[in-house]
């Protein structure tokens, strides 16, 4: 769908990503239309299904792999992020370290690294062409606050043993990356790359078919469990079920309560001008953000189009997920009103695309990766918005647990991990809009004092969430 823009004057596309104007149009595989049997049935082909059905054939490639999707392959968070693959694992080192100890915080930080090498290793090896550009991300800080606190990040990453994860810049320097308004410095780090997620989805895909995968979409999932997945068009029995799911698993009865979707917003100027780039530190790949409390990503494209997102968009009650949450004017409204805060001389260039959709979130807000061989179930995440990189690692880690394979990434925290399920409504709906509500206040406390909110204490104490 396609309205006027108020704001720019020109035309917006609603809710249809960005990524998605690289395809002259989206042609559905066949669905699913009889019983069939398999080795190993995902449910879901975004990319923790791809991945999985990737490793899994790379591995075996006798193995009968296939995909069950409801929409298209790319359709949910795998193609609607903001183009990050980083190694941000949502939980503070420090609170891995609480529930399982030293070493795996410190073990998981270098497989998160790791991965995102990795995902540039297959994409080369496999001729898939994702506009990789692993150029790091740089976290401005535009406040006393965000200086404090970016002074801090990089002391206690030395002091936990990850020296050299984050480097502290003044502000010449990060003006230097990025130049936005009012920096005052900033944190780097190498280990982030950039990418054009559909560009990713379809060479998976493509990678999965020509190697005897099948995937099924407009095949919707009814029911599941014990080595079978039921649909409209017939039932798959296989040897292992895996849970791909992500932000839908709510839809599931079963688990409802397993995770929450909250939704993330994004939008996509026009093409800059070269000269705006240049004058903006916006012609290099780097992505960034700043030391906000409420998240924020941005980077630009191969084509210099800057996309910039963001959380804040409320948690429905009953964890409901609908393409009419993908495009939410006030939100966006704020997002816009953020980019041009940040860059001031951007006030008229014209926003192209509005779009956003559903992230998993755990009680815990920790990942996890899992095999319950005798209910001949798998699953993997939900990564609470940083799944880019992620999915990759999960897929690996499946790998292994399916095909019985030894391998260091058996031991990482993610592997097994259980968190405890959300609470009953109202009192879920309560409790994930009043911490978005609370990250904002954090917010504005710091413009106000000019020092670190108690209140983001506060949260992450709760959550464990950085």
């Amino acid at each position: 769908m396609v309205v006027n823009d108020a704001r720019a004057g020109g035309k917006t596309s609603q809710g249809v990503p960005l990524w998605l104007d690289d395809r002259a149009t989206i042609t559905r595989r066949a669905p699913l239309d009889s019983n069939i049997t398999a080795d190993v049935a995902i449910i879901g082909a975004g990319f923790t299904g791809l991945w999985a059905a990737y490793y899994l054939l790379k591995e075996n490639p006798a193995l009968k792999v296939i995909l069950l999707e409801r929409e298209y392959a790319g359709f949910g968070a795998s193609g609607r992020n903001g183009g990050w693959c980083s190694a941000i694992f949502p939980v503070s080192l420090g609170r891995v370290e609480k529930l399982y100890d030293h070493n795996a915080a410190i073990e998981l930080q270098h497989a998160m690294n790791d991965t995102v090498a990795e995902v540039g290793r297959v994409t080369a090896a496999e001729d898939i062409d994702c506009d990789f550009a692993p150029e790091g991300f740089v976290s401005l800080a535009r406040s006393r606050a965000q200086l404090e606190r970016a002074r801090a990040q990089v002391a206690s990453a030395t002091a936990f043993g990850m020296p050299g994860q984050w480097s502290l810049l003044d502000a010449e320097t990060a003006s230097e990356k990025i130049n936005a308004d009012g920096v005052r410095g900033g944190v780097y780090t190498p280990h982030c790359a950039l990418l054009h997620p559909d560009k990713l989805v379809l060479g998976l895909a493509s990678w999965v078919e020509s190697h005897g995968g099948v995937i099924y979409e407009d095949t919707a999932v009814t029911d599941f469990g014990h080595g079978t997945a039921t649909t409209a068009g017939g039932t798959v029995t296989a040897s292992v079920v895996v849970r791909a799911t992500e932000a839908f698993t709510p839809e599931f009865p079963q688990y409802r309560r397993n995770v929450a979707p909250l939704y993330s917003l994004v939008v996509a100027t026009e093409p800059l001008p070269e000269a705006t780039q240049s004058a903006l530190g916006l012609n290099t790949r780097t992505a960034f953000n700043d030391l906000r409390n409420l998240r924020i990503y941005a980077h630009v494209t191969t084509e210099g189009r800057l996309v910039f997102g963001g959380r804040g968009a409320p948690y429905h009650f009953r964890s409901a997920v609908s393409p009419e949450f993908d495009v939410n004017t006030k939100i966006h409204n704020k997002i816009v009103a953020t980019m041009h805060e940040f860059f001031p001389s951007l006030a008229d260039v014209e926003i192209t695309h509005r779009w956003g959709g559903p992230l998993g979130v755990p009680r815990d807000w920790f990942p996890s990766v899992g095999y319950d061989r005798s209910a001949k179930m798998a699953w993997a995440g939900p990564y609470v918005g940083d799944g880019v990189a992620t999915s990759n690692l999960a897929g690996r880690v499946l790998r292994n647990l399916i095909t019985g394979a030894d391998g260091e990434l058996n031991r990482l925290p993610i592997v097994d991990h259980r968190s405890r399920k959300w609470e009953v409504e109202p009192f879920r709906w309560i409790g994930v809009n009043s911490g978005l509500q609370a990250a904002t206040a954090a917010d504005l406390e710091e413009r106000i004092t000019g020092r670190p909110s108690k209140i983001s204490g506060m949260l992450e104490k709760l959550t464990g969430a950085h």
